[in-house]
C-alpha cells in the first residue's frame, strides 16, 4: 500500500470502512434474536387445541386476513372479523350478516345469505365452499 498515492489510500480506507460498517450492520440484524411463532390447527378441531392457540397468541397479534386451505367459517357463530375473511365479504357486508342474524335468528343453510342486503348470487357462489352452518 506504500506505492499508492495519497488519494488512492483515502479511497481504499473509505472502502474498507464501508465494508466493515455494512457487514457489521448486516450481522447485527441477523443475530437480533427476534422470536417467531408458528401455530397450526386442523379445521374442525376445538377445545384444548383452540385454547392453546389463544394462549400462545401474543397480545396485539393479528389474525390472518384470508382463509387457510380447507378452512370453513360457521356463519352462525362468526364475528365481523371472521366473516370478512370470506371471499367477497367486506366490513359492510359482514356487519349486514350480523344484523340479519340478530333479527332473523341463525341461518339454516348457506343459501340464506342471499337474503342479506348486498349479497347476490355471484358472491354466494364464491363463498359456498368456505361458509358453513353448524
Amino acid at each position: 500500500m506504500s506505492g499508492l498515492p495519497r488519494y488512492g489510500k483515502i479511497i481504499a480506507g473509505l472502502t474498507a470502512a464501508f465494508v466493515l460498517f455494512t457487514g457489521g450492520w448486516f450481522l447485527a440484524n441477523q443475530w437480533s434474536g427476534r422470536p417467531y411463532q408458528v401455530v397450526t390447527q386442523s379445521p374442525g378441531t376445538g377445545g384444548e387445541a383452540a385454547q392453546s392457540q389463544a394462549a400462545a397468541e401474543p397480545a396485539g397479534e393479528e389474525r390472518p386476513d384470508s382463509l387457510m386451505e380447507g378452512e370453513t367459517i360457521n356463519i352462525n357463530t362468526a364475528d365481523v372479523y371472521d366473516l370478512q375473511r370470506l371471499p367477497g365479504i367486506g366490513e359492510k357486508r359482514a356487519q349486514s350478516i350480523l344484523e340479519y342474524r340478530e333479527e332473523h335468528g341463525p341461518f339454516q343453510t348457506v343459501d340464506e345469505l342471499d337474503h342479506v342486503s348486498g349479497i347476490g348470487q355471484g358472491i354466494l357462489d364464491g363463498l359456498r365452499e368456505y361458509a358453513t352452518v353448524e
